[in-house]
Order: structure tokens, then sequence, then C-alpha cells
């Protein structure tokens, strides 16, 4: 036998063309980079160090994962060594490589040679400490959080809604991998802790997301939570969503403790690359979170091409009136899901909860700033009533915690919609992004903001960013068929807003197809989409339509219909403006509009891009009413 020289840095012979390279951290056949995941390779690894010598089970889960921990051995050590046979062309029945001993473990039988000097290298086993090339990156056990964030804002869509891959989901760009981490299931047996399990969901998605944003995508919230309850099979979730990776799990809770299951699947192949189960106290479920994002992100960056180190900062077990403050933080996202004006008012009440338990809940009170700053846009109240509350809630956030990107992103739509601020915006949308750049809102909003200010170019690559991190979002895709309408792009908008309501045929944002049916003169098809899904006490949009095609006795009575309601609850200035608009009125339009500007009216920000204002464009009071907004610049 040759001489027993310490080559750590070479490659190693494994015979049959074969060639383990150390340094570069690869299997090679002739030449050719064979793929194996991390696991394996470790696994791998392990075996040629202590090879011709049984390796118990025990020595693999203490080597890759560490003591201490629950690992599902069926999934994952099993599936290792069937994927280290497939790349060795290796036979369990008869191997030439790696042996099964039943009931013990497996040895690797093959005598190894260095691949320069023909020589059999030792290779020594790492020291506590030391960085050795054999040996893998050190497992992280108990890693603690990278930085929790308040998850994706978006709008739940219905349970029969699909979206198909080659006509409305973007495509991954720029060699980025995408993962989805499916609803985590409650099981629990009660239905009230669903709050719980889709609170985690959400985490896990903000905790991933943050990782590697500029080579892992994450997608948001609004299109995993389709699949919640549901069956589609791994194929079909991943052509929906453009994923390469899902992440499942379950949860189930007690008094005071959590058992967390989770496992990480390659979809082309649906190989379970990873699996885990934690029990653990509640109070440390914060850390539990950070822990499992960050072995999961280790596994992706194989995939990746790289094996660099992930920093994590120190996440303490909370107090037990942290841990309310949290619990309740989790309740008040769960009713703000539900994007309605009573889910809106049950979340307020329940973050107020939270802060009252933990005055500095930086989260809480973004979403406060999240619920007060989208209310009005659900004509629940006027903007001067719940804006400045917004404000309030946003900047006390950011005072606690500068890193929130969705304190931010609310910050940046108040100063839009409500102070016309367009310079702080843009400011607080880019800091967003460059803080979360997974965060699929943000692009979102900066998406409209863009399109406010007339860049329709960047407007549409920013929301293709947000469709492709939120594919199954119907306000993302409506939003992107009202960027080709003010783009005056009349054909794809009408598309893209049909597109949509195939899939929810009362979703109001789509209906604003009407708007693009009147561009078009096509008359009918505007009436028809009114008269069908527009309620009765919005009558608006009726003396608009029948105003710009000239039956104006019919738009007459639509107009007293708006005048009436306006007597008995305060309508928005802006709907009465844009009835005269469609009128001809104009005098009586700008003093709507007058109306609306005190009112701090959104449809003040479309000024600049609405087709429907053309016909005021001439007029110098409308150019004095942009300036006022600050779009003449």
């Amino acid at each position: 036998m040759a001489s027993e020289t310490v080559k750590t840095q070479g490659s190693i012979r494994l015979g049959e063309g074969l060639e383990l390279d150390l340094r570069a951290y690869e299997v090679r056949r002739a030449g050719r980079v064979l793929k194996l995941e991390r696991i394996p390779m470790e696994l791998l690894l392990l075996l040629v160090e202590q090879r011709r010598q049984l390796v118990a089970r025990e020595q693999i889960v203490e080597r890759i994962w560490g003591k201490g921990v629950f690992l599902d051995t069926d999934n994952s050590i099993n599936g290792a060594v069937r994927k280290i046979r497939q790349v060795l062309k290796d036979d369990s029945e008869h191997p030439r490589f790696v042996q099964t001993v039943t009931g013990r473990g497996y040895r690797f039988i093959v005598p190894l040679a260095d691949a320069e000097t023909e020589e059999a290298p030792i290779i020594p086993s790492p020291q506590p400490g030391a960085s050795a090339p054999l040996k893998s990156k050190p497992r992280r056990r108990w890693m603690a959080l990278l930085g929790v964030a308040v998850v994706s804002v978006a709008v739940v869509v219905g349970a029969s809604l699909r979206w198909s891959h080659s006509r409305t989901q973007p495509q991954p760009s720029g060699g980025r991998l995408m993962l989805a981490v499916l609803p985590f299931e409650n099981l629990t047996g009660d239905a009230g802790q669903d709050y719980f399990s889709d609170g985690l969901t959400e985490e896990m998605i903000s905790q991933l997301g943050r990782l590697d944003p500029k080579r892992l995508g994450v997608i948001a919230r609004t299109s995993v939570m389709h699949y919640k309850n549901g069956h589609e099979r791994l194929e079909q979730i991943g052509h929906e969503l453009g994923v390469q990776y899902v992440l499942e799990g379950s949860v189930r809770r007690d008094s005071d403790k959590v058992r967390v299951s989770a496992q990480l699947i390659e979809l082309k192949d649906q190989t379970h690359l990873w699996a885990r189960q934690y029990d653990r106290e509640l109070t440390n479920l914060l850390g539990l979170q950070g822990e499992i994002a960050l072995e999961i992100a280790d596994e992706i960056q194989v995939a990746l091409g790289d094996h660099r180190p992930l920093d994590s900062a120190h996440q303490p077990a909370l107090s037990p009136s942290e841990y309310e403050a949290y619990d309740l933080y989790l309740k008040g996202r769960y009713f703000w899901n539900k994007r309605t004006p009573e889910g809106f008012k049950e979340a307020i009440k329940f973050f107020q909860q939270a802060i009252a338990k933990d005055p500095n809940y930086a989260r809480a009170y973004a979403g406060l700033a999240d619920c007060y700053a989208l209310l009005p846009g659900y004509r629940v109240s006027p903007p001067t009533e719940y804006l400045p509350k917004a404000r309030a809630a946003a900047l006390k956030a950011l005072q606690l915690d500068d890193r929130l990107a969705e304190a931010h992103t609310s910050l940046a739509l108040i100063t839009e919609n409500y102070d016309w601020d367009w310079q702080t915006a843009e400011k607080e949308y880019r800091q967003a992004i460059e803080l979360d750049p997974n965060y699929a809102t943000a692009h979102h909003w900066y998406a409209e903001y863009l399109t406010w200010e007339g860049h329709f170019d960047e407007a549409l690559r920013e929301s293709e960013r947000a469709r492709q991190l939120d594919p199954l979002s119907l306000i993302i895709a409506a939003d992107n068929g009202m960027i080709l309408y003010y783009s005056r792009q009349y054909d794809r908008a009408e598309k893209q807003l049909n597109a949509v309501l195939e899939m929810e045929p009362n979703f109001p944002r789509a209906h604003m197809v009407r708007n693009v049916y009147v561009e078009k003169g096509q008359f009918a098809e505007a009436l028809a989409d009114i008269e069908k899904y527009t309620p009765e006490d919005t009558p608006w949009d009726l003396a608009y339509v029948f105003g710009r095609f000239g039956h104006l006795a019919e738009a007459k009575r639509a107009l007293e219909k708006v005048e009436q309601l306006n007597h008995r609850q305060s309508v928005d200035p802006a709907a009465l403006a844009w009835a005269h608009v469609g009128m001809g009125n104009k005098d009586q339009a700008f003093a709507w509009l007058q109306r609306a500007y005190l009112r701090h009216s959104n449809i003040l920000t479309t000024l600049k891009v609405e087709p429907g204002f053309d016909s005021l464009r001439s007029d110098p009071r409308f150019q004095e009413m942009m300036r006022r907004v600050g779009l003449v610049r």
C-alpha cells in the first residue's frame, strides 16, 4: 500500500471514472460534474472519511444535524443514501460503493486513491472549532431569528382561483430560484387555532424571504393560502406558482408547548431534501422559525452553487407578556388578511391589545398602519379620519425598528395618497424594497406610484416583479391591467382585466374594465358590466357611462340618485366629480374636484394619467389642480 500522506485539499478517485473533488465540493465522472445535494454530499464525505468502517445512523444524525434534534430518518438518511447510489450508479442488492448493514448503518467499501499521486490519503476527522474541507459547515442548532417582519399584503383569492402559467404567470428571471411555503396544517383539531398555523406560515415566508433575496424568491401569502385545505398535486402547485421548491409543514399546539414538523421538497423529482420535527416551548417559537429558515436556506444554497455561511442574530426567548403580544399580533394579521371593513376593524382591536401588552412591539404598530391606510379605500370613512392615524402608527413602528419594510411601505402609501409628497413616497418605497426585495406589496404599490407619475415602462416592470412573487394575487393582476389602461394600451388592458374576472367575477377592481370599454367606444359592454355588478348604492359610474355615450336623460337620472345618496350619507366628492366629468359638466366637475382635494381623495393621484380626465386637460383649472397635488413640478 502506498504511504498514507494527508491530502485534504486534493481529489480522490472512487473508481469507475468517478472522482471526489474536496476543494470544489463536488463529484465528477470523466470530468463531468454530477449533481448531488448538500445532505447526500455530507453523508458521502462522512462515509469516505470512515471508509471500510461501519457508520451508524446515530453518527450520521450527530455529524450532519447535531444532537438533540428530531429527524425523519426515512425521508432524510435513506433518501440521501439513495441519491448517492443514483449518482454513483450503485446497486443496493449488489453494492460496489455503499453497503447497507441492516438495522445498523452503512459502510463505504471501495479502496480510495488520490487522483494525482494514486496514493491512498488519510482523511482526518475535523476537530472542534476547526474548518476542515471534508466536513461541511457545522449545522446550526437552535439558531435564532434573522429578523422578523410583517408579512406580505394582498387580497385573499377565491377558492376557485386557477392561474394559467402560460397566460398570466411571469417567468422567473435572473436565474433566481423560487420557493413556496405551503400553509402549515393545523393539527390541534380546533379551527379556532387556524390563526396560529396561518401565522406560522406567514412568519416562515418572511424569514425565508430575507435570507438571500437576490437569488431566492419566496411566494407571498396571498398565493400560497389558496392551497390551504386543498388537495392539489405538487406538480400543479409548482406549475401555477412557478417554483422549484416547496416547504410543507404542520403545527400542533397545547397550553405551553408547540410541535412543528416541516419538510423541504424539490419539485422536479419530488425529492424530500430535508425533514425535521421540533418540540419547543411556545415562548421559543420565534427562534424556532429562524432556525427552520436557516436550515432550509442552507439546503437550497447547494442548488444555488454557493456554500457561504449565513449569519444570525440572537433572539432570546420571549417573556410571557411579549409572547401574549405576539399571539395577539398573529390574530390581528389573521383578520387583516380577510380584507374586509369588518376584518380591518377586528384586526385593529387585536393590534391595539398587542401594543397594550408590549408598548415597544414595532410589528403591531405596522399592522395598525396597514389597517388605517387601507380602510379609506373601502369607502368606510373619509381619508381625513384614518390616514393621520395610519401615519402615526407607521412612524411609531419605524421609530422602534427602522428596518421594517412593511412600515416603510405603509408610510410611502400614506405620503403618496394623503400628502401627495411624491419624493418622500418614492424614497420610502425604494427603502422598503432594499430592505426586503421579496415583499410583493412594496413592488405592487411602487408600480402604482410610477404609474401616477406617468413612468409606465418602469411601472410594468415593478408590477411583473410583484406578480412573480405573488402569482395568484387578484389585486396585483388587476392593477397590472389598470397600468395598461392608464398607458392607453386598451386591448391589452381589456384582456388582462377580463382574465381576472374569469377567475373571480365579483372582484371589484377588475370591473374597471368598464372604463376600458368606454375609451374603446363599446357602450353596450360597459353598460352591461355596470348593470350586472354595480351595487345600487354606487350609481356614479352609471352617470359617467351614460354621459360619455350621450344618453343625457339616463345620466341625469343616475346623477339624481348620487345626489340623494349624498344627502343620506357622505359620498366621496370624487364620485360626484366623476359623474359630472362623464356628462360634460365642467364647472360642476371642478367644484367637486376642489372638495375632493380638501378631503384628500385618492382619485387625485390619477389626474396625470386617467383618460377620463382628458376632456378637462386644456382647462387652466385642471393644470392648477395637478400642480397643487404635486404632479406638475
